[in-house]
């Protein structure tokens, strides 16, 4: 869907779109003096341009952390997926990569694009690693450690069962959550929560692609998003519990952006004939949006909604997730709805309005 097309079908998104255009530009035009800290946001904004707006909401000295944190897995994941590397090469490599790096002169060139930048450029990232606080590098050691371990384990066993491929989603997902739950407890801001709470907020976006066998690949791709919902409630249960506001929107809006594409790619044949994600405008939204346990709660229940009209199989999983949402959202006569599918909206000359406005308002920004 192009951009003018989908601000017509849904011109109601089109206040968020701007504001996170903005956001956007800003994040782009935030790069520290140093060059080690100017490379590591600069590859944050190339590889995840929707993470790099979340980050800029935290404070200075975790925002680094959680920085540095990304990229290093982001480096271990480049090597993993590089199917060029001989697996006698790639398995060390993982199980060390803990230990690389605290090394500025280390480097393994792979990956393709901003990744191979990544890669090349790694020493960035060591000699901003490095900088970080002890508590910090403690835990993205060991969460790189465990990771680059699991990671290891399945180039040299294959994933054949359910309990596989849920211990393989922990290595490479629930890893990353519990990684991000113990920086939160390092940096002072938030209580140290049950590691299975951590594990389920990272299973939450654990993102995957199956190759097109059409219905066998459909039946599949529908058992997937089932047993991910099965973490659901452990998120909302682990969102609840986040006190600093920062925190809470950084670890709320990607749960919230993962239900909602759960409940687009389920049943939908699509997710293997292109790429498959939310419009940006809802995406907008969304971000825009999620400020309070409360939206929240009302997200969860619009998306399970949608789910719950679409199989019967998720049945028990959405209604874990919408009955703790109606429990806990009080505030029903003000709430936000989403909506992932395309409808008319305004009449043009509004929307025309409005893309007006939005250019007076980007042109002054710049200025």
């Amino acid at each position: 869907m192009g951009m003018m097309e989908m601000v017509l079908k849904h011109p109601e998104e089109l206040p968020a779109l701007l504001k996170l255009q903005l956001a956007s530009m800003q994040a782009t035009r935030f790069l520290p003096p140093e060059p080690h800290w100017a490379f590591c946001y600069k590859m944050l904004q190339n590889v995840s341009r929707s993470f790099a707006i979340v980050i800029h909401q935290l404070g200075p000295e975790l925002r680094n952390a959680i920085c540095v944190f990304y990229l290093v897995l982001r480096g271990l994941d480049t090597v993993e997926d590089d199917m060029a590397i001989p697996i006698d090469t790639k398995v060390p490599i993982l199980k060390a990569f803990h230990e690389h790096i605290y090394d500025t002169s280390w480097h393994f060139i792979c990956g393709e694009k901003d990744y191979k930048d990544l890669m090349t450029g790694f020493h960035h990232v060591s000699t901003a690693f490095l900088s970080l606080a002890k508590g910090y590098q403690e835990v993205i050691s060991e969460m790189t450690q465990r990771m680059g371990n699991g990671m290891a384990k399945f180039i040299e066993v294959e994933v054949e069962t359910i309990a596989d491929y849920d211990e393989y989603c922990h290595y490479v997902a629930g890893i990353v959550g519990l990684g991000l739950t113990r920086l939160f407890y390092a940096a002072g801001l938030e209580d140290f929560a049950l590691d299975v709470l951590s594990n389920s907020m990272g299973l939450f976006l654990q993102v995957f692609k199956e190759e097109d066998r059409s219905e066998d690949a459909l039946r599949c791709l529908n058992d997937m998003i089932t047993n991910a919902l099965k973490h659901g409630p452990e998120c909302l249960q682990y969102m609840s519990a986040l006190r600093d506001p920062a925190i809470f929107r950084f670890c709320a809006i990607p749960q919230v952006m993962a239900i909602g594409t759960l409940a687009l790619c389920y049943n939908n044949i699509h997710v293997f004939r292109g790429v498959v994600k939310i419009r940006r405008g809802l995406t907008a939204k969304i971000m825009e949006g999620t400020k309070t346990m409360s939206d929240v709660y009302a997200a969860f229940d619009d998306f399970s909604g949608i789910l719950a009209a679409k199989a019967l199989l998720t049945q028990r999983y959405v209604d874990e997730i919408r009955t703790a949402c109606k429990a806990r959202f009080l505030n029903k006569t003000k709430r936000k709805t989403f909506s992932i599918e395309s409808k008319t909206g305004h009449e043009i000359c509004l929307v025309l309005a409005i893309l007006l406005l939005a250019l007076i308002m980007i042109l002054i920004v710049w200025r």
